[in-house]
């Protein structure tokens, strides 16, 4: 938790060795460059630069987390996505709304996770979730008791309540196992909880994180455009489209449609 290279630096630098894959790095000459931008901006999205640090964060509904359970969610995994000078964090992104919708859907529910025994809780990594508990079973009893170790351990406080160095000696314990929680094994609730921090900074806005595409704006990601037909003929130049999201789409295509309903090429 402590490393000189942030979880954030990687994340970032993560998703630049994707986008360079795709991205040529030879440079073309302004007037190509003009020429893609045009081409590559749809007329009737209009996206506004990358969002800055916001003291207030919006939660907006809950579906699954009591008051006490959100409080602890938002201030993790914005100690596992922390904000910077340039872009906000995991709480501002949303990241909360992202695994409360999860726990309170199917996935919540370990729709798709084989939960009968045998259970062998130090069984290899390789032998895949070896707990009888589904993922909002794991967070409510993981949530409850990394609550009671800290106000145990640091004078009745709450984990949200604590300093940002305290709060990251805090997960680093549940992430190496040397704090220990009486019902599960920790490495298993942290593991869980950066899984899910991760996929709701990155995923697609309309699930509830990436706020205003923030992630994707962050390391250069298209999103989710149906189609490129109109920059095929367009190479040897850099991708400079901004992003778009699900939600966006509808806009997308009824910019390409044409007055006969029928999408132009």
């Amino acid at each position: 938790m402590t490393e000189k290279l942030s979880r954030r630096d990687l994340l970032r630098a993560a998703g630049a060795a994707g986008v360079a894959a795709t991205v040529p790095e030879a440079a073309a000459a302004e007037a190509g460059h003009q020429q893609v931008a045009q081409a590559n901006a749809p007329a009737t999205v209009t996206l506004s630069p990358a969002p800055q640090q916001s003291p207030t964060v919006e939660t907006g509904v809950l579906f699954f987390f009591n008051d006490q359970e959100a409080a602890f969610v938002e201030a993790a995994v914005e100690r596992l996505i922390p904000a910077d000078p340039e872009w906000p964090g995991a709480a501002w992104a949303g990241v909360l709304n992202f695994i409360d919708r999860q726990l309170a859907g199917a996935y919540g529910a370990g729709a798709r996770m084989y939960l009968k025994g045998p259970w062998a809780p130090d069984a290899p990594p390789q032998q895949g979730y070896q707990l009888r508990y589904a993922p909002a079973e794991l967070y409510r009893i993981g949530i409850e008791e990394t609550r009671q170790y800290v106000r145990q351990a640091h004078g009745g406080r709450e984990f949200w309540e604590l300093g940002e160095p305290v709060m990251d000696q805090v997960l680093a314990g549940l992430e190496s196992g040397e704090i220990q929680l009486p019902s599960i094994p920790s490495p298993v609730f942290f593991e869980t909880l950066l899984a899910n921090t991760v996929e709701g900074f990155f995923a697609d806005p309309a699930y509830g994180g990436n706020r205003d595409m923030v992630a994707w704006r962050m390391i250069g990601f298209p999103g989710a455009y149906a189609q490129y037909v109109d920059l095929v003929e367009l190479y040897d130049l850099p991708y400079t489209r901004p992003p778009i999201s699900i939600s966006n789409q509808t806009a997308r295509l009824e910019h390409l449609a044409g007055h006969d309903g029928h999408v132009h090429k």
